[in-house]
């Protein structure tokens, strides 16, 4: 079994889930984050950011990117928004250990990319996060091409959820618009453009893989599903071909930072696959 020991590792997508933030977060996040996905109800509870530091030392992971999440229009509620400056505060705190990258709300047209230019040159964000699905918008509708744009223009990466959504409001089901073939037209369109689909595409994984071995610009994120339990194919194609490609992340609290690396290491991932999946990737990609 491959270590993790003497690796400096990033997680590249964590939540904010500090006691600041659960306001921001409406009730339906206990429900489905406990019973729906198994999240432990203490790590769903929210912490003090330095807790959550804590916890992120005791596992061994040297940074972290904390997502400023948008998760649907402003002030319906069932949506997830916690603040740029909430997401600001706690990488001032923790500089040079926890980073920011900005949710965008592809709704928002023009103010919208203002308010992401805002965070990347004046808060220091290093990119951008999106949640196709609780917009019901794809990676590939003209609304988020503003948006790639801008990304392309300050020089950093977006990360998005790709795969399936689920019912995280039962009152307010949202169809799963992130088909990884989505991001086909994207990378075509804009070369420059850094595109990282998160949560690994389940149950589309072939098709996300498909995508990262076409395009150059095109990354794989590993978090938010248990590696015990990802596809052989994700597996073998970190331990050759994809090498290079995906990036180690968690979506906490979906998963324990602890408890996801030690499934990592019974993976037998060789060590060069496992450097690059940990640390080297990500560290490249965000120039951190």
């Amino acid at each position: 079994m491959k270590t993790t020991k003497d690796i400096p590792v990033i997680d590249a997508v964590c939540g904010l889930f500090t006691h600041d933030a659960q306001p921001y977060r409406p009730e339906w996040r206990d429900k489905f984050l406990v019973e729906k996905i198994g999240a432990e109800k203490d790590r769903v509870a929210g912490h003090s950011l330095d807790e959550l530091v804590g916890k992120l030392d005791d596992a061994g992971i040297e940074q972290a990117i904390i997502h400023a999440v948008r998760a649907g229009q402003e002030h319906h509620p069932s949506s997830v928004r916690i603040p740029y400056e909430l997401v600001h505060e706690a990488t001032k705190k923790y500089p040079g250990k926890l980073y920011g990258v900005a949710g965008i709300d592809p709704t928002e047209g023009m103010e919208g990319v203002r308010k992401f230019e805002w965070a990347v040159k004046d808060l220091g964000f290093v990119g951008a996060h999106f949640y196709p699905h609780w917009f019901e918008i794809p990676p590939n509708h003209a609304k988020v091409y503003p948006f790639y744009a801008k990304c392309v223009e300050l020089g950093v990466p977006i990360q998005m959820q790709v795969g399936q959504s689920l019912l995280y409001d039962t009152s307010f089901p949202r169809r799963s618009v992130g088909q990884p073939i989505t991001l086909d037209e994207v990378a075509c369109d804009f070369p420059e453009l850094v595109l990282i689909g998160i949560h690994v595409g389940i149950p589309w994984t072939n098709e996300m893989i498909a995508m990262a071995w076409k395009h150059p610009n095109v990354y794989i994120g590993s978090d938010a599903h248990s590696p015990k339990y990802w596809p052989k194919e994700f597996v073998h194609y970190i331990n050759t071909y994809g090498k290079d490609k995906v990036i180690f992340g968690t979506d906490f609290p979906v998963l324990d930072f602890a408890r996801t690396i030690k499934e990592i290491e019974e993976l037998d991932i060789n060590e060069i696959a496992l450097k690059k999946l940990m640390y080297e990737n990500t560290q490249k990609i965000y120039n951190l």
